[in-house]
């Protein structure tokens, strides 16, 4: 999965009714990513568009391990 818990993801980039418009679907579509996770090519664009919320997570990981 990815370095950061997919729910987070989408709490951080404001909730679920904003990234359903961002992405342009349904907000459904996007409460079905915080349980199945987001798809592939939407994490690439999320990490294009705001790579700090992957970068930030990734650095708490490796002092976590």
């Amino acid at each position: 999965m990815s370095s950061m818990n997919d729910s987070k993801i989408i709490d951080e980039l404001g909730g679920t009714s904003a990234v359903a418009k961002l992405f342009e679907v349904k907000p459904a579509s996007v409460s079905e990513w915080r349980t199945k996770g987001i798809p592939k090519a939407r994490r690439q664009t999320l990490k294009l568009l705001r790579p700090d919320l992957f970068a930030v997570n990734a650095a708490k990981q490796q002092e976590a391990a």
